[in-house]
């Protein structure tokens, strides 16, 4: 990961990070084409919307890879159901199990029991079982900026302060998954972990928003760790992990964030590896994660995952090692008034 991120940031000008930043350029044009095609279809009408019966918040971001999403939507549900109001997830159910679900849900089923998650490509048909069978009041649509056949009440858009901008390009040059000028269409713009930035870059972040859309609401939050997990649902506090050697395991699309957060906490990273996001842990990838650990040059005190790793890893121990995931939540730094008024917005649209 580190090796990708110094060519497509540009870190790296030797000859070879040259050619292959030229070669991905010309492969994210025809992507280019398509998401421009798309979006103009949608922006004049040509591609119609639904809008469903009750509320929707969509939650999404620019970018691939992790911004917060899951947090985020697991904090707009509770602020639902702190008001007594019935709100269900819809999600897309990018590589579910053969179960249906894939680790987002099982990670939320674990935060939010009482919360139905609804995973179908057809978001619609889902929005639907949601409010006639289900009796559902609002619908929260995690990662649903760029699925634009639902209409949406409330347009939530995250951005990871430590690179929020995906490298300026759009995939597979950079991270972009739509342009900047998107941000157009966002009601609110959060920006996430932004404890891990100085405030200086923050209002770098925040002046380029507001160039693309100075109405939008802005937000920082940061993603704070609240307990450990174990796949029995036992826990243990934070502060364990002070002074602590951990071998980290995750399959996210930027594991970076999740490391700065273990250090944040005190816990010295001895090792790590990484997987692919939503990465389908097999029994050669434990045997592997075990024998690193052991071999480990620094004695391993545990292994640490993020919760949607656990939900798939799904085990206590690994050998001699306790597996464990650092639970987050999102919370507001600056906005939260804002946030309170859009949410109260749409509450009043459910009464």
């Amino acid at each position: 990961m580190h090796r990708v991120e110094e060519i497509l940031s540009g870190k790296s000008n030797s000859l070879r990070s040259i050619l292959a930043r030229a070669g991905l350029w010309c492969l994210s044009q025809p992507y280019a084409a398509v998401v421009w095609g798309r979006n103009k279809a949608y922006d004049h009408g040509w591609k119609k919307t639904s809008k469903a019966t009750i509320p929707v918040v969509s939650v999404g971001n620019l970018t691939a890879g992790g911004t917060g999403k899951s947090p985020t939507v697991a904090m707009l549900a509770r602020w639902f159901r702190d008001r007594e109001m019935r709100v269900a997830i819809l999600s897309r159910g990018y590589a579910a199990g053969s179960d249906g679900r894939n680790d987002e849900a099982k990670e939320l089923e674990v935060l939010l029991p009482d919360v139905p998650h609804l995973q179908n490509p057809d978001r619609i048909a889902s929005a639907t079982i949601a409010t006639e069978e289900l009796g559902m009041q609002v619908l929260l649509l995690d990662d649903g900026f760029q699925h634009r056949k639902i209409h949406r009440d409330l347009e939530i858009v995250l951005l990871d302060a430590r690179e929020p901008f995906g490298f300026g390009h759009l995939l597979p040059r950079g991270m972009l998954r739509e342009p900047l000028s998107s941000l157009r269409r966002a009601s609110v713009v959060m920006a996430t972990r932004a404890d891990q930035v100085d405030a200086q870059t923050l209002a770098e972040i925040r002046t380029r928003v507001q160039r693309y859309n100075p109405k939008a609401a802005w937000l920082e939050a940061e993603h704070h760790p609240v307990r450990l997990r174990n796949s029995l649902g036992e826990t243990m506090p934070v502060e364990w992990l002070r002074d602590k050697n951990v071998y980290v395991v995750s399959g996210l699309g930027n594991p970076s964030g999740f490391l700065q957060t273990l250090r944040t906490c005190g816990a010295i990273v001895a090792g790590s590896m990484a997987f692919p996001d939503h990465h389908d842990y097999s029994s050669q990838n434990m045997r592997d994660i075990e024998q690193q650990a052991r071999d480990n040059v620094i004695p391993i005190d545990a292994i640490l995952c993020t919760g949607k790793d656990l939900a798939k890893i799904d085990i206590p121990r690994l050998g001699t090692f306790g597996v464990w995931s650092l639970d987050v939540e999102l919370r507001i730094r600056t906005g939260a008034e804002v946030l309170d008024e859009h949410l109260a917005r749409i509450l009043s649209m459910c009464l």
